[in-house]
């Protein structure tokens, strides 16, 4: 047998808003579904799709994504254009640079080197 991931599935109180934001950092290009779920498929990467759930989020992530970038300064450059925050300063330690981030929805991701 033989388990494959098929894709990353977040909660969204706007998944239609949410995708756009994905898929202008990422590529790819928005789809929206019935029931109010998008979704994008990133060039070389999985399926993100969005679910509409009635909550704002609460807390903080369980999980993550980290995307690595050549330029951490170009690519948070873009993401505050789409409306993420960052989150602190860069960090560096022995494994490399990341800044940590939050989508237009409060998920955090990091872009790291």
């Amino acid at each position: 047998m033989r388990v494959d991931l098929h894709q990353i599935v977040v909660d969204a109180r706007e998944p239609r808003q949410l995708v756009r934001f994905w898929a202008g950092l990422l590529g790819g290009e928005p789809v929206d579904r019935e029931r109010g779920w998008s979704h994008v498929e990133p060039p070389g990467a999985v399926r993100m799709s969005f679910q509409p759930v009635p909550e704002d989020k609460a807390g903080k992530n369980r999980l993550h994504l980290d995307l690595r970038v050549t330029d951490i300064d170009a690519a948070v450059a873009l993401a505050v254009s789409l409306g993420a925050d960052a989150r602190g300063a860069t960090v560096t330690d022995e494994q490399g640079s990341f800044q940590v981030m939050s989508d237009p929805e409060g998920n955090e991701f990091c872009f790291v080197t």
